[in-house]
């Protein structure tokens, strides 16, 4: 008997014991309140650095003294750099962040969907067809409009198509956007191959992605349509949460998968064609921002994902901008050096992951 009653209490303290750890879990987004502190001082960290990088990129080595007339002048000029460093680093962290949230998988990135190569297409056909003097006169608000337009038509038709009916898969919209990216990328390097060197090299300098190729004017349709895509796409945190656990995952919480990541994929159409337009291709910069992002914020939750993103994206720039342009003096190759780490990213994380 008095075996019996000590197997029920030795019952009843165990119960005990297991309740109070399931006290000590948490559905909250960080595993400890350490990790979280950690992810704080880190951002803040970042904050900080991207602030400094910023202030030597509009002061130092300025030749004009602080005191002297022309001083503003050149900050003003320096400004419109840091202005499309931002609207860059906003558009490409975001939308591959979400992106490769909502099509689950953490290689793929927006610029397979052709971005870049149909910004090559359209330069490079002006160019072929209507010569330099009509290249160099096509700038100004309404063509980086037409281009912006074009580009997320091409993404609107491509996830209609795709992603509703029969050829509602998701795999195969990124298989017809690689084709129709290296397809694009193809007929643009057949017209340059038949153009005078001249105009080559005019083509090929605008080509380079690179914040010097920003035009102020287009900052005040630019900012406005950056500023609500970045808001919704925030706002959109708590379903990107679900819908990167997957379809079956997302459908069995409520979450209706096929509308979300549609709605996903035309919010990062429209960050991506603003920062193609403005900047110019950025192959592996979005990769390159979204790896490091999700080793500096051990988190699902995306409210926290973007921030830290955000943070890195636009240190990765200013930093890059400052060392190449004041350390350096290699002005022209910040957006090749970029590349080439954020290539080299890609092959190191494709080739541990073993899969696309």
């Amino acid at each position: 008997m008095s075996e019996l009653i000590n197997k029920n209490k030795n019952k009843k303290n165990a119960g005990i014991k297991s309740g109070s750890g399931d006290k000590n879990r948490s559905a909250r987004a960080f595993r400890s309140g350490k990790e979280e502190k950690r992810y704080w001082i880190l951002l803040m960290t970042l904050f900080v650095l991207g602030s400094f990088a910023t202030y030597g990129l509009l002061v130092y080595n300025n030749p004009v003294p602080i005191g002297s007339p022309s001083f503003i002048p050149v900050v003003k000029r320096r400004l419109t750099a840091i202005t499309a460093m931002i609207i860059s680093a906003v558009c490409q962290s975001l939308a591959t962040v979400a992106f490769q949230s909502s099509t689950n998988n953490r290689i793929i990135t927006p610029s397979l969907l052709g971005f870049e190569a149909l910004y090559s297409t359209i330069h490079t056909s002006t160019m072929f067809f209507f010569g330099a003097g009509a290249f160099i006169n096509f700038s100004g608000v309404g063509p980086f409009l037409f281009q912006v337009v074009v580009m997320v038509l091409m993404c609107l038709i491509l996830y209609g198509w795709l992603l509703s009916g029969k050829y509602g898969n998701l795999q195969l919209m990124l298989l017809v956007g690689i084709i129709i990216g290296t397809g694009l990328k193809s007929v643009s390097s057949f017209m340059r191959r038949l153009l005078a060197p001249s105009e080559f090299d005019v083509l090929q300098a605008r080509l380079f992605g690179s914040v010097n190729n920003a035009d102020a004017k287009y900052f005040p349709v630019a900012i406005p349509i950056v500023i609500i895509a970045a808001v919704l796409v925030i706002a959109h945190s708590k379903k990107l949460n679900v819908l990167s656990l997957g379809k079956s995952a997302s459908t069995s919480l409520g979450v209706h998968h096929k509308l979300g990541v549609i709605y996903t994929l035309i919010l990062v159409s429209v960050l991506m064609s603003i920062s193609t337009s403005l900047v110019g291709p950025l192959t592996f910069y979005g990769f390159l921002v979204a790896t490091l992002t999700y080793q500096a914020a051990p988190t699902y939750d995306h409210r926290y994902v973007f921030p830290m993103a955000l943070a890195i994206g636009f240190l990765i720039l200013t930093g890059s901008y400052f060392f190449m342009y004041h350390i350096f003096r290699a002005q022209g190759v910040v957006s090749i050096i970029i590349e080439l780490f954020g290539g080299i990213t890609f092959l190191v994380v494709m080739l541990r992951k073993g899969t696309l």
